[in-house]
């Protein structure tokens, strides 16, 4: 009776166990009742039927990442390189992701590493480290395509590295050293280029700002020469002025044939030390006639005086 009892006990218990099921969070439990999908069952507390239902799959909606293992592609211009990647998805359909394939990690590792591959073979070796956002995108696109029907989304894929082989690698360092070379030999030929352009900008204003000066410069010398010409005239003008005042003076004359006698004898002594042979005038040694010469030149100006006076009186 005891065993029997204690029999019974322990089949209730195994039965309860069972029959009641715990879903954790972020997770989806896949129930079969007799071998055919029964329900699919969210987070929280279930009771099953003992022995006819049972919990066939577990999906976790969580995102999950799977590592693409390294593969060896072939770019358009026939250059091998080594790719891997990486793919975030997540399980939005437990049924789907239970029933539409085997095994959809593996599903969807074999179709990034295909469509990669595509993807490598249509661009060529320099632009693949510039393209890899295009090539992410693609793959992602390609991807999603298929996983739709597994119940998981691909939610991005990433190029980790792109690995040529060493020689390439050899010849892409000559070649960016060639580059960089090359573009350090343009900017020394701009700097010069400014260089001598500023040089010639500058030599060029300062030849107009000397031109500018030595303009200026000779227009003040023409306005202080014409200024000492017209002050040398004045001067003239009113010396010759004060002279023929002092003439019409008394003894003014007579002040007149002295100062030319005394200017006559010494440049008659000038013009005979310059030259062995001198052709003189008859007249030359006759001092009177000298001066009544010298008289001639001013009777107008005396008969003008003379006039005056005989008008004022």
């Amino acid at each position: 009776m005891s065993v029997a009892f204690g029999f019974f006990v322990f089949l209730v218990v195994v039965t309860i166990y069972k029959g009641a099921v715990i879903v954790p969070q972020q997770q989806r439990y896949v129930v079969e009742r007799l071998g055919k999908f029964h329900a699919t069952l969210d987070a929280g507390f279930h009771v099953l039927l003992p022995y006819l239902d049972s919990v066939r799959y577990r999906h976790s909606l969580k995102e999950q990442v799977i590592d693409i293992p390294e593969q060896v592609c072939i770019t358009s211009d026939n250059v091998q390189v080594a790719v891997d990647g990486v793919v975030y998805c997540r399980v939005i359909d437990a049924k789907s992701a239970s029933y539409g394939i085997d095994d959809f990690l593996f599903g969807i590792i074999q179709l990034a590493q295909t469509t990669l591959r595509s993807e490598i073979g249509k661009i060529e070796l320099d632009k693949t480290f510039e393209a890899r956002s295009h090539i992410n995108a693609n793959v992602v696109t390609e991807v999603d395509k298929a996983a739709e029907a597994w119940g998981v989304k691909v939610l991005r894929y990433e190029i980790k590295n792109i690995t040529p082989p060493r020689e390439v690698i050899t010849a892409m360092e000559k070649q960016m050293k060639a580059e960089r070379e090359k573009r350090a030999a343009i900017l020394a030929s701009e700097g010069q280029r400014d260089s001598a352009i500023n040089s010639a900008e500058g030599e060029k204003q300062r030849q107009i700002k000397e031109s500018e000066a030595s303009m200026m410069s000779q227009v003040n010398r023409a306005k202080g020469e014409a200024q000492a010409i017209l002050e040398v005239a004045q001067a003239t003008a009113a010396g010759l002025q004060l002279v023929g005042e002092s003439l019409r003076t008394e003894g003014g004359k007579q002040a007149m044939e002295l100062r030319i006698a005394e200017q006559y004898i010494p440049q008659l002594g000038r013009i005979a030390q310059r030259s062995n042979t001198v052709v003189l005038p008859a007249n030359l040694t006759d001092l009177g006639g000298v001066l009544a010469m010298a008289k001639g030149i001013f009777r107008p100006e005396q008969a003008q005086v003379e006039v005056e006076d005989t008008s004022t009186r």
